[in-house]
């Protein structure tokens, strides 16, 4: 189960966190990707999904209160560009048994607010972070961040390291993409056959039909459809695509190598196997990184958190007992 806490991000933008505590009597045991928590930030009152998914907020429903000694140390986790604090859900379950683990929906994304005039820039990003360690007591805590929150969290802890005890990097690069990447992404998105007539739908062209697919993925499929709300024409984003190339072009055309080697915590540089960060490129952040740590998922792509659980688990796991093991 998890609770729904309000954060105030940088410019006022309203956020929303969640904070993990332990699953009701009998939920059944986690099994991979979870179902999605309906979007309903402003503009965007849908229900639950349609009839062929389980009811998609039962994991974040409890109104019970949490215990006021909430277990500690804190742990705060940063989805990747798209994604939402419900994909972490799997990796909070097991974090909360002896950790105070909150995912935050970044701005422009899950239940946050959108508004069009917001900045999307790499600082509003990491001062949205800073934001929720401070107002919800967190700090000092592990940051883990996938993709796009991952380079927020190593942002953090190169600007704030009295917040920051340890970060855990999941497939994010140091390099740039340049300027091809960024087109391709701004192509990619104009090819989403919105609206989608089913969350079914949804999981085949992104799990099998997406060009972007080399083999077959449910996993990304059920990524996916956690990140679609029903509209009265079918299902859509409930992210804006020209909000997400806002965030995405503040990082694709600069290196970060530098703000690494000011990252003075412990850091796990973690990779896919098949994901976008090569191993060469992962060796080297580990290497420039003052106090860096390194693994890879086998059979894992980007995604590597929400489509191999267990593996993922195995391989943060040491390093989280290492550093928050008081």
């Amino acid at each position: 189960m998890a609770r729904r806490i309000e954060v105030t991000g940088a410019g006022g933008v309203r956020l929303v966190a969640w904070e993990f505590g332990d699953p009701p009597k009998g939920d059944p045991p986690d099994t991979g990707p979870q179902p999605a928590i309906p979007a309903q930030s402003a503009g965007d009152r849908t229900g639950p999904h349609d009839a062929d998914t389980t009811d998609p907020a039962d994991f974040f429903r409890s109104t019970d209160p949490f215990s006021p000694t909430a277990p500690t140390p804190g742990v705060l986790l940063l989805h990747g560009l798209m994604g939402r604090a419900s994909h972490w859900a799997s990796t909070a379950r097991w974090l909360c048994e002896r950790h105070r683990a909150i995912a935050l929906d970044q701005r422009g994304h899950g239940q946050s607010e959108k508004p069009p005039q917001a900045a999307f820039t790499r600082e509003a990003y990491v001062e949205d972070a800073e934001a929720a360690l401070e107002q919800l007591g967190l700090a000092p805590a592990v940051l883990i961040g996938h993709a796009m929150g991952a380079l927020t969290a190593w942002q953090l802890a190169a600007k704030r390291p009295d917040l920051v005890s340890g970060v855990i990097i999941c497939d994010m690069r140091a390099s740039a993409l340049g300027a091809a990447s960024q087109r391709e992404w701004a192509d990619w998105f104009k090819s989403w056959p919105v609206p989608f007539a089913t969350l079914a739908d949804v999981r085949k062209w992104f799990g099998e039909d997406d060009p972007w697919v080399e083999r077959p993925n449910p996993a990304r499929g059920a990524f996916y459809a956690e990140v679609m709300h029903e509209s009265a024409d079918g299902w859509r984003p409930v992210f804006e695509p020209e909000q997400m190339l806002k965030s995405r072009e503040t990082w694709v055309y600069d290196a970060h190598w530098e703000e690494l080697t000011q990252v003075r915590c412990p850091t796990l540089v973690v990779r896919g196997l098949d994901g976008e960060l090569g191993r060469a490129e992962a060796q080297e952040m580990v290497r420039v990184l003052p106090r860096g740590e390194y693994a890879e998922v086998a059979d894992a792509g980007h995604l590597v958190h929400y489509d191999q659980p267990e593996a993922w688990r195995a391989a943060i796991e040491p390093f989280l007992d290492g550093v928050l093991t008081p």
